[in-house]
């Protein structure tokens, strides 16, 4: 009998290879054609400005007709498809790792942001839809009067004058 060394890592290892690809098959289909079109949710950026509230959506592959924004009251929703191409047999393929099929993103829109005016628009496989900010939520700038003195200000100097 072989006297084997007992790793634990070894197991966590195994371990982790059965949950991956436990994972990466959640949400497939059980047919063929649905076996590479999960469906998946694109990263987004999201940042704002004095003036705006800008969201910027990776989606490389997915056809400008086959993107969707709307604004609902305060909430803003991305849906899109990204299709997978029927030109390439799926048994010729050794690896895929892109995700395929239909996406949905909502994002709830702060009270700060004017739903009626937003714009989108679609370059190089990004979607950057920028939300104007409400006039009264925009920052003001105060103008302070440097050297002015009001009139009790000035009473008062030339009391102080009179005394000293």
């Amino acid at each position: 009998m072989a006297v084997v060394r007992w790793d634990p890592f070894r197991e966590v290892v195994a371990l982790q290879s059965r949950l991956n690809s436990l994972f990466q098959d959640y949400g497939r289909g059980q047919n063929d054609e649905t076996l590479s079109a999960a469906s998946f949710a694109p990263p987004v950026d999201i940042y704002e400005d004095d003036h705006k509230l800008v969201l910027k959506l990776e989606i490389p592959g997915v056809k400008e007709q086959d993107l969707d924004v709307q604004v609902e009251g305060r909430t803003l929703t991305v849906r899109g498809e990204r299709k997978f191409s029927s030109e390439e047999k799926q048994e010729n393929f050794h690896r895929i790792e892109h995700r395929y099929g239909t996406f949905a993103r909502s994002f709830t829109l702060p009270t700060t942001v004017d739903a009626e005016n937003v714009k989108a628009s679609y370059n190089a496989g990004v979607l950057e839809v920028e939300l104007a900010k409400k006039p009264e939520s925009k920052p003001r700038q105060i103008k302070i009067g440097v050297g002015s003195v009001s009139a009790e200000g000035a009473k008062q100097k030339q009391v102080e004058g009179k005394i000293a």
